[in-house]
């Protein structure tokens, strides 16, 4: 699990790569559970989490961001 102080210091560029990698896995994850084989179902919350972190991260900086300047 990352720490949000740790991920506020990734460019957004970073951040929406971490997030394509993190996707990724749940979805890989999603799979194993179909198929009755996941080793850590923990990693499921640990995974959302760190997801739902990039996601505020980036949408607070979409914020910050004057309306003209996207």
């Amino acid at each position: 699990m990352t720490k949000a102080k740790d991920l506020r210091g990734f460019n957004s560029d970073d951040l929406l790569q971490k997030e394509k990698v993190l996707k990724k896995e749940l979805s890989a994850l999603r799979y194993q559970r179909k198929i009755g084989r996941v080793e850590k179902p923990s990693r499921f919350k640990g995974i959302k989490r760190d997801l739902a972190r990039i996601l505020t991260i980036l949408n607070e900086r979409d914020s910050e961001t004057p309306p003209g300047e996207k």
